[in-house]
């Protein structure tokens, strides 16, 4: 048996679906191309028969990735197989992943049908599927309680139908390490033809056993396992990524086993992930929390000053985390700029040099230092704003008194037209706000609004993150600048660009469908 483990990446499609926002298509295709520098085997990004949209960020995403295979998921229903077919027809290498639940309970009371039904299903979907790829992986949705028996038939058969994966999700977070490695135990023992598939593990984290159930089931003979950054994902999570893939590392010699990922890309897909999601990364979070590499006891101070392998099982480097926080002024040349940008991991293609240093120039005017933290951030910045862009904040002002009482002004460019716009609220964002959906004439309902710093003490950028609802639909929009009033109100154009791109996006759709109708009248 290969001592390769394949990472099977599931941040934009399990992932994705538990955010309060969906994530726009630019975005989505942001962290494919971050997964792909990752070395992720597979990255599942997205269900295309569930909206028009995530049809078309599928299709995006697979036409544009090369070093990683593309997946789409679809239940064992034919229109859901053949919207994924359609969706990935344009990559280079992909795969089909078709589900079913197993489980008994899910059986009766959510699919109401009998086990033989849902057997005939199973068979049924994957062999549909093969009509798009040779490159078919079946699920047992709920397998973690599904009885072992009916589990076995099932797995049997999908192979016998063409299945070159067979997945094994512990959906519920149900079952405990030794449990579960039982159950891939028994597999391997009682299915026949189990040497034609790899088996992967699925592990939620209702009880906190995710990723010791995922390493676990590799150790019992799974070879893939399917994970998300940070372990977001439906409930308590999925099975954390950066943790299964350090664990491997870290602890190679005793489990004999290996995996692609480039562990320096960890820390910079980690963050990426947690901004464009909107999902705070917890202190104390294994191998990405900021506390993770921090040492606060005197004597683990004193061990680390005498040996840092006293208290660090793994650097913050081998994760990609400098401990070299160069700060640079507006003295500090392009060369400097470009050679920060390489230490911390990124290529050239990343982001683009010219936008980079005249966004750093103005930055180092106003705060006097700036630190790589802050070049991360106008990265970001520049990769959230676009030439094209609809909606552009070309200047504000914003003036208040300790009364409450604020005025604010906005210059900006509405579809290429200036228009300038004024409005009084309670404090300056409230006023500027309102001053900006003047201008746009676009009205939004804001139902979360988070200030926060991106960086560290007095001369950190202040970062805010809103929820907005438009036309029944969330839509996360974030703003970095100095000043936090500029920073909320960047964060809400960004969500009225979403908002407009969407607006397109069901136009053309509508225009689809009517000359559809035109056709057939």
């Amino acid at each position: 048996m290969s001592d390769q483990v394949f990472i099977f990446d599931t941040t934009l499609r399990d992932g994705e679906q538990a955010l309060a926002a969906s994530l726009s298509v630019n975005e989505k295709l942001q962290i494919a191309f971050a997964l792909e520098r990752l070395g992720v085997d597979i990255m599942e990004v997205g269900f295309p028969v569930s909206s028009p949209g995530d049809f078309e960020s599928v299709q995006t995403i697979a036409r544009e990735i090369k070093n990683s295979r593309v997946c789409a998921l679809s239940r064992a229903v034919a229109k859901d197989i053949d919207a994924a077919g359609e969706a990935l027809r344009v990559a280079d290498q992909f795969r089909i992943h078709t589900f079913i639940s197993t489980s008994t309970i899910h059986v009766e009371s959510k699919l109401r049908r009998s086990f033989d039904d849902v057997l005939d299903m199973a068979v049924n979907a994957v062999k549909h599927a093969r009509n798009y790829t040779d490159d078919v992986e079946f699920s047992c949705e709920d397998a973690g309680r599904t009885p072992i028996d009916n589990l076995c038939r099932t797995v049997e058969a999908a192979i016998a139908a063409g299945a070159r994966t067979i997945n094994i999700p512990d959906t519920v977070g149900y079952t405990v390490p030794s449990e579960f490695s039982n159950i891939i135990q028994t597999l391997f023992n009682r299915v026949p033809n189990i040497d034609q598939a790899i088996i992967s593990v699925h592990c939620h984290d209702d009880l906190g056993m995710s990723v010791a159930n995922s390493i676990a089931a590799v150790q019992a003979g799974a070879r893939q396992i399917e994970c998300t950054i940070n372990g977001i994902g439906e409930r308590a999570g999925n099975c954390s990524l950066e943790e299964v893939a350090m664990i491997l590392e870290t602890r190679k010699n005793m489990l004999g086993l290996s995996s692609n990922i480039n562990a320096k890309e960890i820390h910079r897909t980690s963050q990426l992930v947690s901004q464009l999601c909107n999902m705070p990364i917890q202190p104390n979070k294994a191998i990405v929390g900021g506390n993770a590499f921090t040492h606060s006891s005197g004597i683990h101070q004193d061990g680390m000053l005498k040996s840092e392998n006293t208290y660090e099982i793994m650097t913050p480097e081998s994760i990609g985390l400098s401990r070299n926080h160069l700060n640079m002024t507006s003295r500090s040349g392009r060369h400097v700029i470009k050679h920060r940008m390489e230490e911390m991991g990124y290529n050239d293609s990343d982001y683009d040099m010219d936008t980079l240093y005249q966004g750093f120039l103005e930055l180092a005017d106003k705060k006097g230092q700036v630190f790589d933290y802050d070049l991360e951030a106008l990265v970001f910045i520049d990769s959230q704003t676009k030439q094209d862009d609809y909606y552009q904040l070309n200047q504000m002002s914003v003036h208040s008194d300790s009364g409450g009482m604020a005025t604010a002004s906005v210059d900006m460019q509405v579809g290429g037209e200036r228009i300038v716009e004024a409005a009084t609220g309670n404090g300056p964002v409230d006023a500027a706000y309102k001053a900006v959906q003047r201008a746009s004439q676009r009205e939004l309902k804001i139902s979360s609004y988070n200030l926060g710093a991106k960086g560290h003490g007095q001369d950190a950028l202040g970062q805010v993150d809103i929820v907005a609802n438009y036309q029944d639909q969330n839509f996360h929009g974030v703003g970095l600048a100095t000043d936090v009033v500029e920073a909320s109100v960047r964060a809400l154009v960004h969500v009225m660009n979403l908002t407009w791109r969407a607006d397109q996006v069901a136009s053309r759709k509508n225009e689809i469908e009517l000359t559809k109708v035109a056709g057939e009248v």
